[in-house]
């Protein structure tokens, strides 16, 4: 795979069975499958949350091979799901998705965003780090009683307080 081959775009209703299969082999392997197709279908109908697919253009078939579901709140949004697909990772490509949502966060006035994780995940660990989030609480039996996750959390601004984006206004007309 190659970065410059890979599109990233907002899912279509057409993208929800290949997420769920996704999300069931890469993300919720050995704890039972909640997001099936119907429940990825519910998310991309919903108006407060975003749903990013990356698609390589050299692959036929099934060319998405990462995917990411962010729910926008009032101030926090909450990365529910990332998973880029084995043969595609560390070549910046769930990094390129994720620097995407923090900046669709970003314009949205957004304070934070928090994930969790299965704690056991270290690489998913060190990769949230690298991209500034910082551990925030273990959750004992979060993953249907059988598994620990860990809750992470970036700052993008000081909750309550609105950015000011303020410019220097234009000179008047002659």
């Amino acid at each position: 795979m190659a970065l410059e081959n890979i599109t990233l775009r907002l899912a279509q209703a057409s993208d929800a069975r290949r997420i769920a299969f996704m999300s069931r082999d890469l993300i919720e392997a050995g704890l039972g499958w909640s997001w099936n197709p119907e429940r990825v279908m519910q998310a991309l109908r919903q108006r407060d949350t975003l749903t990013l697919v990356a698609c390589d253009r050299d692959r036929g078939g099934e060319p998405i091979v990462a995917f990411a579901i962010m729910q926008f709140g009032d101030e926090h949004a909450h990365l529910a799901l990332l998973a880029v697909q084995p043969r595609s990772r560390r070549q910046g490509l769930g990094r390129r998705m994720l620097e995407w949502l923090v900046e669709s966060a970003c314009t949205a006035g957004i304070a934070a965003i928090h994930l969790e994780l299965r704690a056991s995940n270290q690489a998913a660990r060190r990769f949230y780090h690298a991209l500034g989030f910082n551990e925030t609480a273990y959750i004992p039996g979060y993953y249907r009683g059988r598994e620990m996750a860990l809750r992470m959390l970036r700052e993008l601004r000081r909750p309550g307080i609105a950015d000011v984006h303020w410019q220097l206004p234009a000179p008047p007309a002659d």
